[in-house]
């Protein structure tokens, strides 16, 4: 998954959003239409990963969030959770060498603590090895549910309280962002879901709060360069006031 060591010229960037967020929704339908096991969809739901993370660092996108296992997947047959978990490690071992020479760098959020200690380690392996790259920032949301992100935000707030190291009268928007998973990530701007689903399924349920919505059809499995030009391509033709009145209205 070689990127383009070539800087990206400045005028990519025009009307490109900083941050795109993907839900990655579609291998397993993608699969029975092919009478594939599920496992084939997931695979090639890899192959779709390796694609778009080039194509996002192409583009010139500077953070690209994937949601790759949530916290209910651990609700599917254990076969398919003992598969996917592989897919990381195996993911791990062959893509994070070349990632980091490319420039990217890679931060997981969502859950640790109930993973197995060989997967736990791989993780923040990655994440050291590549801390200093600045070309992407890939996150990754595995073991994630952004209602136990926020609860788990909210308890921290409150042992501060409790501790007397946190006014309550202090907390503010951009404090309870810096207890998120996602401290230090700018909010999505294009939040992007797969094989015609639209939902969030508990995926960033606070950051999202003034993300643009693409939905496309296709499955994950067949999403490429082309299908993510397509989504930018909707995303720069919206208006996007936060709240605010559109620069035509009047007043």
């Amino acid at each position: 998954m070689k990127l383009s060591e070539s800087p990206i010229p400045e005028h990519t960037r025009d009307g490109v959003p900083r941050h795109v967020a993907l839900i990655m929704d579609g291998n397993g339908r993608w699969a029975q239409r092919r009478s594939l096991p599920r496992s084939a969809g997931h695979w090639q739901g890899v192959e779709a990963v390796r694609r778009t993370v080039k194509a996002a660092s192409e583009l010139g996108i500077e953070y690209l969030t994937l949601y790759s296992f949530s916290s209910e997947n651990w609700a599917r047959p254990p076969s398919e959770v003992d598969y996917l978990l592989n897919l990381l490690r195996r993911f791990i071992h062959q893509d994070v060498a070349e990632l980091h020479s490319s420039g990217v760098k890679i931060v997981v959020i969502g859950q640790r603590d109930d993973l197995e200690p060989d997967l736990r380690e791989l993780i923040e392996q990655s994440e050291r090895l590549t801390a200093q790259n600045d070309r992407l920032t890939l996150v990754v949301a595995f073991n994630y549910g952004s209602r136990d992100e926020i609860v788990r935000a909210a308890r921290a707030m409150a042992e501060a309280v409790a501790e007397g190291r946190l006014d309550p009268d202090d907390i503010t928007g951009e404090m309870v962002h810096d207890y998120l998973d996602t401290k230090g990530i700018p909010d999505p701007d294009l939040v992007i879901r797969t094989s015609g689903e639209q939902r969030l399924s508990n995926f960033l349920l606070w950051q999202s709060a003034y993300a643009e919505f693409v939905f496309v059809e296709e499955h994950w499995p067949d999403f490429d360069r082309e299908s993510l030009e397509r989504a930018l391509s909707q995303y720069s033709n919206r208006d996007r006031r936060f709240g605010r009145l559109a620069a035509t209205a009047g007043g």
